[in-house]
């Protein structure tokens, strides 16, 4: 019993050395997909990726902010030409 009590230690660490390599591997594969880390990894959506051209040497942090930026302009683009739709609608 003595040498189980010791041992029980050891095998609780292992599994939480387990365990965080688990969670470190998913969440470095989760900011991989959303731009945050550099890697080689492919966006969602091909039209994503044509629509923002990025340098590919720009860090990847500020390629997300630049994408971003994109789509905001895109949006307020698209507001404004259903805006000036409606406008034209209503007269």
């Amino acid at each position: 019993m003595g040498i189980r009590a010791r041992q029980g230690g050891w095998a609780g660490l292992i599994g939480l050395l387990i365990a965080l390599l688990l969670v470190f591997v998913l969440a470095r594969t989760v900011m991989k997909q959303m731009g945050l880390v550099g890697g080689s990894s492919q966006p969602a959506t091909a039209a994503a990726a044509a629509s923002n051209p990025v340098d590919a040497t720009t860090p990847a942090p500020m390629q997300a902010v630049e994408r971003a930026r994109a789509l905001e302009a895109q949006v307020r683009e698209q507001a404004l030409e259903q805006q000036k739709r409606i406008d034209a609608s209503t007269q």
